[in-house]
């Protein structure tokens, strides 16, 4: 029982492995076989002090006493066992309680991720169709706008036909009807506004057949016409009105079209800007809703993690607190059994009857030691080796076998036994040692390789998110200025088209005005000729002689009576008519270079407008497909950055469980690798002690004979 408490308190102490535990419990177990007088025997040859004193002692007391004290350390024990057990029992309830509150808490996280991420899907796929219905939108409002544009310029080129043509015809009645009025008809049909009066009125006088005729008949001189009627003055002067409210219902028509094609054209566009603003306002939230998507997606795997580790951590738990329950049951019972067998074992012994009996058959102190002194030699040889060993360094198994040697009541037959077996525990020890070493050496320069191929695993991560990350942001300002430079350039274009339709408009009114001006100065000056210079005039041309209705006025009238006198012949001013001539003639050539300069500028600005147009329409195109292809890659930038993003997490957390593996393995391996050269010496050293030991014993079994017969004749 002594040797059991004392294999108790070195395991406490934690002193010795676990083999050697195991040895010390076994030896232990061999000696409790013995009988009480053995140990009474055994505990006073190693307690018993040198000296007169310690001889008179009375030995049963002594062991009584020592067996008061382990009921009392085994009390003791007990009771500070108790309280570990209390604490323990504790700290599963709190950890319990801990751990239950936290997978609480992460099954109510999951299935609000779980929500949140089915409501994000369902936002996303709003947001792609959406984006889908916005953009066929603004493609419509773009064709609308553009066949706006082409309505509108063909309204604009025929009002402009029509306004000129009203025009030339309006200035030819308004020559007309004073020139039939004054009796000058003869004349006006010579001119070629008869003839584009005549045009008109064959292809687009909306007369009756019977007027048109006789206003054809007029126009080409086949009809006689009587002043007094004013048939022919009225149906032009209908005409000269029908004509000039037609043209102001085609001009306010043209202005109220104007109107409402910039009206339209308006709308349109303010219609294209905010489909504009809704295409870019979609797309940022759908690159943040894909960014939260992706975030949520990882917080949920790893919360389902965590949670799968608590409950396993909680099961495990509730098992190791279940087993520990067990075990402090299954302790509690074995030390109830100690201390029952400790009193018990004093009761016998404090008996009055063994008491006495004691007195009569044990022998005193100083004749177990005359006893002993037989063998001492032969154990002193053998402590001798095993203590010149225990002098490099202590070791519980010598220190076993020297208190063996030294409790005289083993036969050296069980002390040689015990040395055969220590030895072979040694060499499997030592064998057990190396193995661990080298599995040590091995998983250490193992992990510490992965550990680093695993930082740098990180490294190489955390620089591709940062590159994915400046990529997103480089492409996202430049989808912006793209989107930008797109705005702009249509609104360059909405103004280059207005500037070119009034650069037009300009044009086409300085060619009639200047055409118009070169055809009255070339009225004005074949007049001139007509007068000053009849060689060079040129008569208009007719269908028909002009002279009917002279004739006919002239052969209706009376004689008149003989002119009174006057003045003298007429001398023309062919010199006033010479420079009047030269300056038309100079105005003319000024208003061809006008119109040539005109006409060269417009062919310019149209070839410049044109070529603007196509290079606006070429740029827009590229700029297009620049921001679909820059998207699509700012996409897949942002999925290859949320896998990156993935693939670093995971390698971090298989870093982590690296870290704390070589963690453990220091914590294994530590102490092994740095005392295993002293270990292995020391062991080699116990061996060489033991086998010294074993062979010093071997020599003196016979001095077991002379043991026994020297008590056998003590006894008699």
């Amino acid at each position: 029982c002594l040797l059991k408490f004392s294999v108790a308190i070195l395991a406490q102490a934690q002193l010795f492995s676990d083999p050697q535990l195991s040895r010390l419990h076994l030896y232990c177990s061999w000696k409790m076989v013995t009988s009480v007088t053995s140990v009474f025997f055994l505990s006073l040859a190693i307690f018993l002090p040198s000296g007169t004193s310690a001889s008179a002692a009375n030995p049963i007391r002594r062991v009584v006493t020592m067996l008061q004290d382990m009921q009392t350390k085994v009390t003791e024990e007990g009771e500070k066992e108790q309280a570990l057990f209390d604490k323990f029992m504790c700290y599963c309830k709190t950890a319990g309680g801990d751990l239950e509150a936290s997978i609480k808490a992460g099954k109510a996280k999951i299935v609000s991720l779980e929500e949140l991420l089915k409501t994000g899907k369902a936002e996303m796929e709003q947001l792609e169709a959406d984006l889908k219905e916005h953009e066929a939108s603004r493609v419509e409002a773009k064709e609308a706008m553009a066949a706006a544009t082409a309505l509108r310029e063909k309204e604009a080129a025929a009002f402009a036909k029509f306004s000129a043509d009203s025009k030339t015809n309006l200035a030819a009645l308004a020559k007309a009807i004073p020139a039939i009025e004054s009796g000058m008809a003869g004349a006006f049909l010579q001119t070629a506004e008869a003839s584009n009066l005549k045009r008109f009125a064959m292809e687009k006088a909306d007369v009756s057949d019977e007027t048109r005729q006789e206003v054809l008949a007029f126009l080409s001189g086949k009809e006689e016409y009587a002043p007094q009627s004013g048939q022919i003055v009225g149906i032009l002067k209908q005409m000269d009105d029908e004509m000039a409210a037609a043209l102001k219902e085609a001009e306010d028509a043209e202005a109220e079209a104007i109107k409402t094609y910039e009206a339209l054209m308006a709308a349109k566009q303010k219609e294209v800007e905010a489909l504009n603003a809704q295409i870019e306002e979609k797309l940022t939230r759908k690159g943040e809703l894909g960014v939260e998507l992706a975030g949520g997606l990882n917080e949920l795997e790893d919360t389902k993690i965590s949670l799968a580790e608590d409950e396993k951590f909680l099961a495990e738990l509730e098992a190791g607190c279940a087993t520990k329950e067990e075990e402090w049951a299954a302790v509690c019972k074995m030390r109830q059994e100690e201390l029952v067998a400790l009193a018990e074992t004093i009761k016998i012994l404090n008996d009055d009857d063994a008491l006495e009996l004691f007195k009569k058959t044990l022998p005193s102190a100083a004749s177990l030691l005359q006893v002993a002194e037989s063998t001492q030699s032969l154990r002193k040889r053998a402590l001798l080796a095993i203590k010149e060993a225990a002098k490099k360094g202590s070791s519980p198994q010598l220190d076993l076998i020297a208190l063996a040697l030294n409790g005289k009541t083993a036969g050296f037959e069980k002390v040689i036994k015990m040395i055969d077996e220590m030895v072979a525990n040694l060499k499997q020890e030592q064998s057990d040692d190396e193995a661990k070493k080298d599995y040590c050496d091995k998983e250490l320069d193992t992990s510490e390789d992965t550990k680093k191929e695993l930082d740098l695993k990180v490294s190489d991560s955390a620089t591709a998110i940062e590159e994915l990350e400046g990529s997103i942001a480089t492409l996202t300002e430049e989808i912006a200025a793209l989107q930008a430079g797109i705005k702009a350039l249509d609104k360059a274009v909405t103004e280059a088209t207005a500037i070119r339709k009034e650069e037009n408009a300009d044009y086409k009114e300085l060619k009639q005005s200047d055409t118009a001006a070169k055809e009255i100065l070339g009225m004005a000056k074949n007049r001139l000729n007509k007068f000053y210079n009849p060689k060079l005039y040129k008569p208009p041309p007719v269908e028909e002689p002009t002279f009917v209705q002279v004739s006919h006025h002239a052969s209706g009238k009376v004689a008149p009576p003989p002119p009174p006198e006057t003045f003298g012949p007429y001398t023309k001013k062919s010199e006033g008519n010479n420079g009047v001539i030269a300056m038309i003639d100079l105005l003319i050539k000024d208003l061809d270079k006008e119109l040539q300069e005109a006409a060269v500028e417009e062919a310019d600005a149209q070839k410049e407008y044109e070529e603007m147009m196509a290079e606006s329409a070429t740029k827009r195109a590229d700029d297009s497909k620049a921001i679909s292809d820059k998207t699509a890659l700012k996409a897949s930038e942002e999925e290859a950055l949320m896998t990156e993003q993935d693939t670093k997490a995971a390698t971090e957390k298989e870093l982590m469980q690296t870290l704390e593996y070589i963690h453990a393995l220091h914590g294994e391996c530590d102490w092994l690798l740095k005392y295993f050269d002293a270990r292995s010496e020391a062991r080699a050293g116990e061996i060489d002690a033991l086998g010294k030991a074993k062979a010093v014993l071997s020599g003196a079994d016979y001095s077991l004979l002379q043991t026994a017969s020297l008590r056998g004749f003590r006894k008699n």
